[in-house]
């Protein structure tokens, strides 16, 4: 039998209804139908087990995501990622510790590998009760950190590529120590995720030692020295992160951020821009003139309130907003156009 996505199954559409409706309290029953209705597509169209096996435990694992993130939906979170061999009597890790500390006080949670170096003495620094781990299962098994054992917090995911999601949907800033292969590999994801418009625009720090810290130094040497020699990437993909020397410098950088800002949503092509507070309307002159190469042609920035197609965001809709014919490519300058408000 072929099935559709489309109400054209007859009878099977009906008992995928009367099965949702025999369940109480289902939220977004559209999005429900069309997850079992995947799932019934997928089991006939002769993929093998281990396709079935792929995808079932992906499902598994991005609903209990959810289920352990959903809580926290109103609070705060960075991403914080780092080496796991880093001992803790090295300064760096001492500086892991306090970054959580000061972002604990802050009134962030924190998000980490769940490992131990950096993670864990970032855990330590927030304490359990500010802390995510997001662990993975390793051939040598990772081990969560002592902080996080025990932790209802704490997500042990057997993917990969799940965790990764883990770490970036849920992060409203992200923050870089020095680290091995995993660190550069979520480094380079996130950038390409911000420079391509994939996720929506929020603080990347790139936190090094003072003064004798040759890390991060190092890599955005190599970004300009060959990157951006050879024209693969543009000189306003610097703008998507910030390099600083002190644990007090990235909390202000993470901080300044959401200053003004609040969130952006795509609506008909347009780029809502939604701000905790507004600023002189003698500004607005000033972002069309200064960011004039990021609008489409005769496209214009100019302010709003809610939009009819976000009602389903009631919880907002008294914040103002900025409306702008966005060109959809230069997500550097966007940043940019970020700092500026945030700024005034």
């Amino acid at each position: 039998m072929e099935l559709h996505f489309t109400r054209t199954n007859g009878p099977v559409d009906d008992l995928i209804d009367r099965l949702i409706e025999l369940v109480d309290d289902i939220e977004h029953k559209d999005f429900v139908r069309e997850m079992i209705l995947a799932a019934l597509k997928v089991g006939i169209e002769g993929n093998d087990r281990a396709h079935l096996k792929l995808m079932n435990t992906t499902m598994k694992e991005m609903r209990f995501t959810g289920k352990i993130f959903g809580p926290y939906s109103g609070v705060k979170k960075v991403t914080v990622f780092g080496s796991a061999r880093t001992q803790p009597e090295e300064p760096i890790c001492g500086m892991a510790r306090q970054f959580g500390k000061k972002l604990a006080e802050a009134g962030y949670m924190v998000i980490t590998g769940g490992g131990g170096g950096i993670m864990q003495a970032v855990n330590e620094g927030a304490g359990p009760e500010h802390s995510f781990g997001v662990n993975i299962s390793l051939p040598f098994e990772q081990k969560p950190n002592p902080v996080l054992v025990g932790n209802p917090r704490l997500i042990t995911y057997k993917y990969f590529f799940n965790r990764k999601v883990a770490f970036l949907k849920e992060a409203d800033a992200i923050a870089l120590f020095p680290g091995g292969f995993g660190t550069l590999d979520e480094a380079m994801e996130t950038l390409t995720l911000l420079q391509t418009g994939k996720h929506t625009p929020l603080p990347l720090v790139l936190i090094d030692e003072p003064g004798e810290g040759t890390y991060w130094k190092r890599f955005l040497m190599f970004l300009k020295d060959e990157l951006e020699a050879q024209g693969y990437i543009g000189g306003t993909d610097f703008n998507l992160f910030e390099c600083v020397e002190t644990v007090d410098d990235a909390v202000k950088r993470i901080n300044r951020f959401y200053k003004r800002y609040h969130s952006v949503r795509y609506i008909d092509k347009k780029l809502v821009i939604r701000l905790l507070s507004g600023f002189d309307a003698s500004h607005l002159e000033e972002l069309n003139n200064r960011f004039a190469d990021i609008l489409l042609p005769d496209g214009k920035i100019h302010f709003s309130g809610a939009l009819p197609e976000e009602a389903d965001e009631p919880e907002i809709a008294d914040l103002p907003r900025l409306v702008m014919d966005f060109n959809l490519k230069d997500f550097g300058e966007l940043r940019s156009l970020i700092d500026c408000i945030n700024g005034f």
